[in-house]
C-alpha cells in the first residue's frame, strides 16, 4: 500500500486503521499518537506525445531494462500547470521546443498509484537527449503499436482524432518487451 511506516510527524509507527470517511469505511494507514492520516492520493504524470516533422517520437528510459519505447512523460511540478509541465518536460528531455499542444486525456494508471495527463505537443528544434533517456525512434503516426496500458490508451485516442484505427500489441508481445 505504501512506503510509508512511520509517522512523519511523531515518529510513531502506522498502523492500518479503518475510519468512517465521506460515507464509508476507508483503510488508511494512521499514526495511533498524533492521528497524522497518509492519505495515498495518485500522483499527477504527465505525457506527450511528441510529434516530431510529421512523425512520433517515442523514447527510451536509460534505466529501462531492454530496448522498450514510450511517450515522453514526467511529474509535474508543484505552481506549473500540466501544461507548462508537459513543454518543461519535453525540453528537458529532448532539447525540443513545443509550438502546439492539444489536451488527450486523462488516464488511470493504479499499478503505479499514479493518474495520467496526457497531451498532444507538435515539437521543433534539434533533439538532444537528457542523460535520463538512452535512444529515441521516430514511427509514422499509423505505424505506433499502442500498449494496452498506461500511456498506450492515450495514444490510441490520439490515433483515433486522426484517422487512424489503433493496434495493440498481445500481451505476450507487451510482456517480452517489457511495457506497462
Amino acid at each position: 500500500m505504501s512506503e510509508f511506516r512511520f509517522c512523519p510527524s511523531c515518529a510513531t509507527p502506522l498502523a492500518l486503521i479503518e475510519r468512517e470517511e465521506d460515507g464509508g469505511l476507508v483503510q488508511r494507514l494512521r499514526c495511533t499518537a498524533c492521528d497524522w492520516t497518509h492519505w495515498n492520493n495518485p500522483t499527477p504524470v504527465l505525457a506527450g506525445i511528441v510529434q516530431y516533422q510529421g512523425q512520433i517520437l517515442l523514447a527510451r528510459n536509460a534505466a529501462w531494462p531492454g530496448r522498450r519505447f514510450a511517450l515522453i512523460t514526467g511529474f509535474m511540478e508543484a505552481g506549473e500547470t500540466p501544461e507548462d509541465g508537459i513543454k518543461r518536460e519535453i525540453a528537458e528531455e529532448t532539447n525540443l521546443q513545443v509550438s502546439d499542444l492539444k489536451l488527450i486525456g486523462v488516464y488511470d494508471f493504479q499499478r503505479m498509484n499514479q493518474v495520467i495527463i496526457a497531451y498532444h505537443a507538435v515539437a521543433d528544434g534539434d533533439i538532444q537527449l537528457s542523460p535520463e533517456l538512452a535512444e529515441y525512434k521516430l514511427y509514422n503516426p499509423a505505424d505506433v503499436i499502442c500498449w494496452p496500458a498506461g500511456t498506450g490508451y492515450a495514444m490510441a485516442d490520439w490515433q483515433r482524432t486522426q484517422g487512424i484505427e489503433p493496434r495493440f500489441m498481445e500481451w505476450a508481445q507487451r510482456e517480452a518487451k517489457g511495457l506497462d
